[in-house]
């Protein structure tokens, strides 16, 4: 397998991206779903600890896959044509942005607490102990709810994954998971 994407498969580093930005959505949404089903337990406090250190992360690895995205645009794999490939496209562009404005939020947030932060000892903000209410109140009503509708999305690009392999039987997922025996 190449690195670099072209019309046949996603190359190396795309796959790479796409399923450890996966795993660690699914880690975000463990915690989360954790937490509201079982409130505050020692389980559910780790995942929460971990919650902003992953979510920033997540947010430089969307960074890079734009950036990859951006450098492979002209070598991708077709998303369709007519309808399909229009909904495709918007789909795609509704998981890129939300993936991008979620953990921008949570550090709005994390920002406006006054508390700093400094995942891996890295320091993204000094603690100011000052409180920013309106940032605190916009991430407060939209992270959480721009998170679930993102699982919705999800939901349906799996759902889709699942039609490609099953109806249309186009190739779909081996382009990005390579393939499956």
């Amino acid at each position: 397998m190449v690195w670099m994407d072209s019309s046949k498969h996603y190359g190396r580093i795309s796959r790479l991206l796409h399923w450890l930005m996966a795993a660690m959505i699914v880690w975000q949404f463990t915690g989360m779903i954790l937490r509201l089903l079982l409130g505050r337990q020692p389980l559910v406090a780790f995942f929460v600890k971990w919650h902003p250190v992953v979510g920033s992360t997540l947010l430089v690895l969307i960074l890079l896959r734009l950036l990859w995205f951006w450098i492979n645009r002209n070598q991708r794999p077709p998303q369709g044509d007519g309808w399909i490939g229009r909904f495709a496209r918007l789909g795609h562009a509704a998981l890129y942005a939300l993936m991008l404005l979620i953990p921008s939020l949570g550090l709005l947030r994390l920002y406006g607490s006054g508390r700093g932060f400094s995942p891996f000892g890295i320091e993204i903000f000094a603690a100011t102990g000052e409180e920013i209410q309106w940032t605190i109140e916009l991430a407060d009503r939209l992270h959480g709810e721009f998170a679930w509708t993102l699982l919705a999305l999800i939901l349906g690009h799996i759902i889709m994954v699942i039609v490609h392999e099953k109806r249309w039987q186009d190739g779909t997922l081996a382009r990005m998971a390579g393939r499956l025996k």
